[in-house]
């Protein structure tokens, strides 16, 4: 008797097993219905963008070590086949040597030598701004990235030049901390290169810029230019993809010149796939 009471709890237990699913199922379930779909490369956009980055260096990039100066700092890039490692180098208002670095790991900072843990806050700020200026030196360098989503807007012209116009937006995973701003790209539909470019961004209260891209050069096989930084009028809120519009008819006022001085190159001849 006690053999049948024990085979019929065991029946039970399995027929309650195979109808609720198991914990570790569920949360997967629900992993992946939040999880944001993947973005998607491909397109005219993405044709267009990856031709501009093999005619501004394409592979050259993934093996390059880029030195520049940016105003008050010296800025040094190196990669080699998915390993980075970006660094500022200034001395502070109390003539201090700092130096940050943000690599595969993450970000480290030194004074005169000496490596100093900061503040999360103040960390994550420093990180930010060293991504950044690095960032817009390479470019177009960095828009073939998984997270990066580009679409074919219009066609357009500036200052009697015809141009593609690709909206970039970011995928959240993978994306960055910035990965609500916009971009919109200019692209000479001759020369495949970047002319203008223009985002919106969400820190400091927001806001936007256009750059018109001066003194095109290149190092190594690498393309760089600097920036007319133009900003819209005060009071004005114009769709970004207006502010070409805006440039052309003398509307919007400029902010700054972006100049990187003393560029140094030096390219690893290595196959990275």
């Amino acid at each position: 008797m006690k053999k049948i009471i024990t085979l019929l709890l065991l029946i039970v237990t399995l027929i309650a097993c195979k109808n609720d699913p198991k914990p570790e199922k569920v949360e997967a379930q629900e992993e992946k219905s939040n999880k944001m779909p993947p973005p998607q490369d491909g397109g005219k956009g993405a044709e267009i963008m990856n031709t501009v980055i093999d005619s501004a260096g394409g592979n050259r990039y993934e093996t390059a070590t880029i030195e520049f100066k940016f105003r008050d700092a010296i800025y040094k890039s190196t990669r080699n086949c998915g390993m980075f490692e970006l660094s500022r180098k200034k001395q502070d208002s109390s003539g201090n040597e700092t130096l940050g670095t943000v690599n595969n790991i993450g970000f480290t900072y030194y004074k005169n030598g000496e490596e100093e843990i900061l503040a999360d806050t103040t960390a994550n700020n420093y990180k930010n701004s060293i991504n950044s200026v690095h960032y817009f030196v390479q470019l177009p360098f960095g828009l073939n990235d998984p997270a990066v989503r580009k679409e074919l807007v219009a066609e357009d012209s500036i200052q009697g030049k015809a141009y593609y116009e690709i909206q970039v937006n970011f995928a959240q995973e993978g994306g960055g901390e910035d990965f609500e701003d916009t971009y919109m790209y200019w692209v000479n539909k001759n020369s495949y290169t970047v002319d203008y470019l223009a985002y919106s961004y969400h820190v400091n209260g927001g806001g936007m810029r256009f750059r018109e891209a001066i003194n095109p050069r290149t190092i190594e096989g690498i393309r760089f230019v600097d920036y007319k930084n133009f900003e819209p009028k005060t009071n004005t809120t114009p769709a970004l993809q207006d502010l070409d519009d805006l440039f052309e008819n003398n509307e919007l006022e400029l902010f700054s010149i972006i100049e990187n001085k003393d560029i140094k190159v030096e390219v690893l001849e290595r196959n990275c796939a």
